[in-house]
């Protein structure tokens, strides 16, 4: 077996390295998500749009993060790009925020959101345990959650073997339920006019807000109002795409990294695009657009109000009755288990180069006896853990999906940067389109990060607070560090 200066084993091949980023992507928003956007947006054209723009938008990151990985694919990835461009400081922020949110909030949620599908087949999952505080309960579903977190790490310490087998099945297991149900729902769908219906007037937009007494008030959206509309909600797709770039964190690992981790970026989201955009052309040619939010009918609460946000739901009951339900979670479960899979195995290595540099717990950059960062696999599940169980997992991936954008900014913004300071370093792949990808990608980002800041001013300025505050962390570990080599 290969093994590189760093004793991590290149176990993992192309297929391998793209069932990590297409596996890391899909998650449960894929079958959520749009309830919210057609609210929001209230046209089948512009939501198809927005979801377009999304997939564009992932897709030209990473093709631009394929020059950055060609040219270091070394443990860390993204964080390695950041301090390659930046210094320590930035990526010691990149880092404390993949830490403390990004990462283990996203694992916290994905594991929740298994326990919760997984208590439809298992009611009892939803018995309270005992109460922390007022507003903080413990039910079997966090149990559960925790405990699904505990074991996918526990098998990811046993060698990357383990975990790109595990991460294949699913990410394949998925992706076949997910064709089944953009065929089945096409097939089904295109033998009723509802698809016709929704494209009527596909370009007249208008949002929707359900208010407390159970009645809707619409609003027409032109021109700004439509723009800041689409910047505001295209955080819900854009959260759906997001961690395709946790493959870059597991490049030790990756054999002939330099053509397999671009390849692998752009095939995986390629193929999550293509996917997503069915999967809502499908939703549409089940469902209406708009509908009754107190309707006991599926198709009559449309996909604006489906049950929950539960689109998908709503869509496999139109498909195979009520037994769609359970065919449903059943592929919900399966689709976050392996979501969490990707994101557990890839995390830890990040953590694992930020200790090298003396950015975190120096026992987090050990390797044990099967060539895996075991110990900071172990600090990822303790934090994932107890998101799951304060229950705010939630508050701060809303929080975090705005700080990601920033740091993906200043990741490509890098390109132009090491360009221009090292341009005689070996470009094995050179970013697509430059620099007017990368740079239209930087424009609609940073457009988009300005709505969030304007019409969603809490929630992004939190996202802020959460990445400032890694500087004092930062000057504070950094002068015991110089104290205790004193």
């Amino acid at each position: 077996m290969e093994t590189n200066e760093k004793g991590f084993k290149k176990e993992l091949n192309l297929i391998n390295a793209t069932s990590i980023v297409a596996g890391s992507m899909i998650g449960s928003g894929i079958f959520i998500v749009t309830s919210a956007m057609s609210r929001d947006l209230g046209s089948s054209g512009w939501l198809l749009f927005t979801w377009f723009l999304t997939g564009l938008l992932t897709m030209s990151a990473a093709l631009s993060y394929g020059e950055l990985a060609g040219m270091m694919p070394n443990a860390g990835g993204q964080y390695v790009y950041i301090q390659r461009a930046y210094g320590k400081l930035v990526s010691f922020l990149y880092g404390w925020t993949v830490f403390t949110v990004i990462q283990t909030g996203v694992i916290a949620a994905v594991a929740v959101a298994f326990a919760n599908y997984t208590s439809v087949f298992i009611p009892k999952l939803e018995t309270q345990l005992f109460s922390l505080t007022e507003t903080t309960v413990i039910t079997y579903k966090q149990v559960m959650a925790i405990a699904s977190v505990i074991l996918l790490t526990y098998i990811n310490t046993k060698g990357v073997q383990n975990g790109k087998k595990l991460q294949l099945l699913f990410t394949v297991a998925k992706l076949f339920a997910l064709f089944a149900l953009i065929v089945l729902g096409l097939y089904v769908g295109l033998q009723t006019d509802v698809l016709s219906q929704n494209f009527e007037s596909p370009w007249n937009a208008f949002k929707t807000v359900l208010n407390e007494d159970g009645t809707t008030t619409v609003t027409q959206l032109t021109g700004l109002a439509l723009t800041a509309a689409i910047g505001t909600t295209i955080i819900n797709s854009l959260f759906s795409s997001d961690a395709w770039n946790n493959v870059t964190f597991i490049a030790a690992e990756i054999k002939d990294p330099k053509r397999n981790i671009p390849r692998s970026l752009f095939l995986g989201t390629t193929i999550v695009t293509v996917i997503y955009l069915l999967a809502n052309l499908a939703y549409l040619a089940l469902l209406p657009m708009g509908g009754d939010p107190e309707s006991a009918s599926v198709i009559d609460k449309g996909i604006m109000f489906a049950s929950e946000d539960r689109v998908g739901a709503a869509a496999a009951n139109i498909i195979l009755g009520n037994v769609g339900v359970f065919v449903m979670a059943g592929l919900i479960m399966i689709s976050t288990f392996g979501c969490n899979s990707g994101l557990i195995l890839a995390g830890g290595r990040l953590f694992y180069a930020m200790s090298k540099d003396g950015l975190f717990f120096k026992q987090a950059g050990e390797l044990n006896q099967h060539n895996v960062p075991a110990k900071a696999l172990w600090f990822q599940c303790i934090w994932a853990s107890v998101l799951c169980i304060s229950g705010k997992y939630g508050d701060l991936l809303t929080y975090a999906t705005f700080a990601s954008l920033l740091f993906y900014i200043l990741t490509i913004y890098g390109i132009f940067i090491l360009r221009k300071k090292e341009p005689n370093t070996e470009r094995p792949y050179k970013a697509f389109g430059y620099p007017i990808i990368p740079a239209l990608y930087i424009l609609v980002t940073l457009l988009i990060c300005v709505t969030l800041l304007i019409y969603d001013t809490k929630n992004t300025g939190l996202g802020l607070v959460i990445v400032l505050l890694g500087i004092p962390v930062y000057y504070i570990s950094q002068s015991g560090l110089k104290s205790k080599n004193e």
